[in-house]
Formats: structure tokens, sequence, C-alpha cells
């Protein structure tokens, strides 16, 4: 039987009431402790931060798992599509050495809107080609 538990550690009265009403409306139990608490009680168990795996605590079995995601207060390491889309064009491209169709082709779109978004990143094929013949 699996048991699910949201813990919030929070002085705010307001996030705290809001985790609540979520628990009932989910069916899930909710342990409210400040700060201080979960210090103490909690401190065989790692520090919840982007990253980190499961963690099993105090041999019960029980698991704590990180938070996902970037941490709150900045965005690094977390790429635009944009950016993926561009590192995606220039890997197939060098790939084919600079050879446009087949890099389209690989990739799953029309030669037509390649050439697009090889203008749209300012990726220089050409730089495959010159790889090619060196």
């Amino acid at each position: 039987m699996v048991r699910s538990q949201f813990i919030v550690v929070s002085d705010d009265q307001a996030l705290i009431q809001k985790a609540q009403a979520f628990g009932q409306m989910h069916g899930v139990q909710v342990q409210v402790q400040s700060p201080e608490q979960f210090g103490t009680e909690m401190a065989d168990v790692v520090s919840l931060v982007p990253g980190h795996g499961a963690v099993t605590t105090n041999g019960e079995g029980a698991k704590v798992l990180p938070f996902p995601g970037p941490s709150a207060d900045s965005r690094r390491g977390v790429a635009t599509i944009n950016q993926l889309e561009s590192v995606a064009i220039e890997n197939a491209i060098a790939a084919f050495k600079g050879n446009l169709t087949e890099a389209a082709k690989a990739l799953g779109i029309g030669r037509a809107t390649l050439y697009r978004k090889v203008k749209q990143y300012n990726i220089d094929p050409s730089m495959a080609r010159k790889k090619k013949a060196a």
C-alpha cells in the first residue's frame, strides 16, 4: 500500500492553509513543520536542492524526493527551446558535413524549413563543409 505524505516546512500561515486545502482535495496527508522543527527532526535528510536523487531516511524506507527544476532565484542550466533547436540543427549539419538536404531529412523537417532556421539562427553551414575538405 502506498501512502503519500506532503510535508510543508514554513512559518507562512497563508501557505500552510493552501497546502492543507490541496492535501484535502487530493487525499494526501499534510504534515506541517516550522523550519526549526524540520531542522531537528529531519537532521539525517540531505537538504532539498535540485539535482539530488531520492534519499532513504532513517532505515524506514521513506524517501525524500528532490524538488524539480532550477532554484527559485535563478534559471541557470535551463536552455530555451530556440537554443536546443539551434544546437540540434548545428549537430545535424556537422554530421552530414554541410549537406543541408540530408540534415533536414535527419531532423524530420523540410529542406526549406531548415534553410529558414539556418538563417534565423545565423548558422554557417559552410564551416561544416570546410571541415570536410580539411
